[in-house]
Formats: structure tokens, C-alpha cells, sequence
């Protein structure tokens, strides 16, 4: 079950990150919507304000697991990934050498960083130097930690996590994986929000 409010808080989110950042182009690497008819379950006042600040902007939709059909009634291209000069957006990270470097989402990593007051868990990018992985963007969605095999076995010469503060981003590596046998994405799924 998904609250009610995700939407529209994952709607503010964004509204607020594109008049930040003021795109020509915004790529959403999947699981964008809970399910293949979830854009058409939108609320109509959500729809409208996403029509409207998706308004100038190039929208990319890669299909992702959760969503391998196009929005139903929203703007922008679908495709299965998106390649830009030497990187690819997809939904999934691939196993072993990527050529381009790649950039994906999937398993919503998050991370724990030790404190003087216990540990903090947050959302986290992942990236070495051929892949960056990125946290989920919707309000109310979980995470795979960034140790699970399924991403380290991503990572087999470790990585640096970023973690997403209030201010700023704290980074920390992550040792190379010692995983025997990767876990594929479809095993993952089980275990991760998306």
C-alpha cells in the first residue's frame, strides 16, 4: 500500500527542483509510477500540475520494472534507455564493464553514516568511475542498503557513497564487494522498493 499523499509530496519535491535547477531536459530512470496504469490513477489536480511543470521541458521516461509501458496522458518520450554522448540512462544497472558509463536507479540505495550520536540513514548516491547510481526520488519510497549484495556486487572495487543532508552531501567509500555470487535484479526485487 502506498500513502495517498505520495504524489502530490513527490510533486512538491519536484516543483521545487526544477525551479532550482531549470532544466532543458529531465530524464526519470523508472519506477516513476507503481505500476504500468499508475500515471493513469493520478489524481486530476496532480496530473494538471505535473502537464504544467513539465511545460518547455524535454521529458525522457525510461521504463523501469514497476512502469515497462509508457504514462498514459503525460508528456514526454518513453524508451527503454537513453544514451548522451558517452552515457546511457537506464533503469537498471548492468553487471560488470559499462561502456558508456552508465547512470541508473532501481534499488533506491541508502546508507547509513556512523555519528557521535548513532548511525543516520539516509537516501545515497552510488559511483565509482564508470557508473553513478541514484537514490529514489519519490517522497515515500524505500531503499535497498548500499552493502547488499545486489549493489555491491555492482561496485566489485568499491565505491563512495553520497549521502543526502539537509545542507549538503557527506561522503564515505564503500570496500570493494566480497560477495560470492551477485544477486541479480530479479532476485532484488524481493527485497528492494523497486
Amino acid at each position: 500500500m502506498v500513502p495517498p499523499y505520495d504524489t502530490r509530496e513527490t510533486l512538491q519535491k519536484l516543483q521545487l527542483a526544477l525551479r532550482r535547477w531549470r532544466p532543458a531536459r529531465l530524464v526519470a530512470l523508472g519506477d516513476s509510477f507503481h505500476d504500468a496504469a499508475g500515471s493513469g490513477r493520478m489524481a486530476a489536480e496532480d496530473a494538471a500540475l505535473l502537464h504544467r511543470l513539465l511545460a518547455g521541458i524535454e521529458m525522457v521516461w525510461v521504463l523501469g520494472n514497476h512502469d515497462p509501458v509508457p504514462p498514459a496522458g503525460l508528456p514526454g518520450t518513453a524508451v527503454e534507455e537513453l544514451q548522451d554522448g558517452k552515457l546511457v540512462f537506464r533503469h537498471e544497472a548492468r553487471r560488470g564493464a559499462v561502456k558508456p558509463s552508465e547512470i541508473s536507479g532501481h534499488f533506491h540505495p541508502k546508507a547509513t553514516m556512523a555519528t557521535r550520536c548513532g548511525g543516520v540513514t539516509r537516501p545515497c548516491f552510488i559511483a565509482d568511475a564508470w557508473r553513478v547510481m541514484l537514490p529514489a526520488f519519490g517522497a515515500y519510497t524505500g531503499g535497498l542498503d548500499a552493502g547488499d549484495p545486489a549493489i555491491a556486487g555492482l561496485f566489485p572495487r568499491g565505491a563512495r557513497v553520497f549521502l543526502l543532508g539537509s545542507d549538503r552531501c557527506y561522503s564515505m567509500p564503500v570496500a570493494p564487494s566480497r560477495a560470492k555470487r551477485p544477486v541479480t535484479g530479479a532476485e532484488a526485487v524481493g527485497t528492494a522498493a523497486g
